[in-house]
């Protein structure tokens, strides 16, 4: 089962980390992105800490799905916090202004 939307906790700015919160059956799974997971997420390098939460907002749904998706092969471990990393978003698709790019791009024309 999918984790939940629960909670926003903020960013660290001591770990470089946003930290958020999820449900499990109600139960609260503590979770957090890297500041470098978010950029690559973004497609973009160096966000300010001071935009960090507006930049969570804005892919909150696919930071989300990434934490859920980490929770389901974790083992069963009472405590677990489930931690995104750039390892974790670059084994997924590429970020939205990338596909965006492609998608405005023509495609390349042959030569004979």
């Amino acid at each position: 089962m999918p984790l939940t939307r629960d909670k926003i906790i903020g960013h660290d700015s001591e770990r470089l980390a946003f930290k958020f919160t999820m449900l499990n059956e109600g139960k609260v799974v503590p979770c957090q992105i890297s500041d470098a997971a978010m950029d690559e997420l973004a497609g973009v390098i160096g966000t300010e800490n001071s935009a960090r939460q507006a930049q969570f907002l804005s892919l909150r749904d696919d930071i989300e799905t990434i934490a859920s998706d980490l929770y389901a092969q974790a083992p069963p471990v009472d405590g677990y916090v489930v931690r995104i990393f750039s390892k974790h978003v670059k084994q997924r698709a590429p970020a939205p202004a990338a596909r965006e790019e492609e998608q405005a791009s023509p495609p390349p024309v042959e030569s004979s």
